[in-house]
C-alpha cells in the first residue's frame, strides 16, 4: 500500500524559512505530479505548488518567488522551501501525488503538517 510521509512543519516567525518534505513508500509504483496544498484555518484546501515528473513546476501567485517545489525522483521525495513567511501562510499543509500503483492512477494525500507563522 502506498503511502505519503510528511515532515517539516512547526512554528515560526514572520520573514522567517522552513523546509516541508513528503516521501512516498510501498508497493511498487511510479508517480506523476507531486505537490502541496494547504488549509488554512476556517478555508478551504488550496494549491500551494506542484511538480511534474519532468520537472514542470506550477506556484499560487500567493506564494510566487516566495517559495520553492522541487523533487528527488530516486527518493520519490518531494520539497517545499518556504521563505519571507507571513502570518498568512498559516495552515495545514498536505503533500499530494498521483501515483500509478496496481494499474490504476489514484491520487494520494499526506496526513497533513502544521505551519504557524507569528506576527
Amino acid at each position: 500500500q502506498v503511502q505519503l510521509v510528511e515532515s517539516g512543519g512547526g512554528l515560526v516567525q514572520a520573514g522567517g524559512s522552513l523546509r516541508l518534505s513528503c516521501a512516498a513508500s510501498g508497493s511498487p509504483f511510479s508517480i506523476n505530479d507531486m505537490g502541496w496544498y494547504r488549509q488554512p484555518p476556517g478555508k478551504q484546501r488550496e494549491l500551494v505548488a506542484t511538480a511534474s515528473s519532468g520537472g514542470n513546476t506550477n506556484y499560487a501567485d500567493s506564494v510566487q518567488g516566495r517559495f520553492t517545489i522541487s523533487r528527488d525522483n530516486a527518493k520519490n521525495t518531494v520539497y517545499l522551501q518556504m521563505n519571507s513567511l507571513k502570518p498568512g501562510d498559516t495552515a495545514v499543509y498536505y503533500c499530494y501525488a498521483r501515483i500509478l500503483a496496481d494499474a490504476r492512477w489514484t491520487n494520494y494525500w499526506g496526513q497533513g503538517t502544521q505551519v504557524a507563522v507569528s506576527s
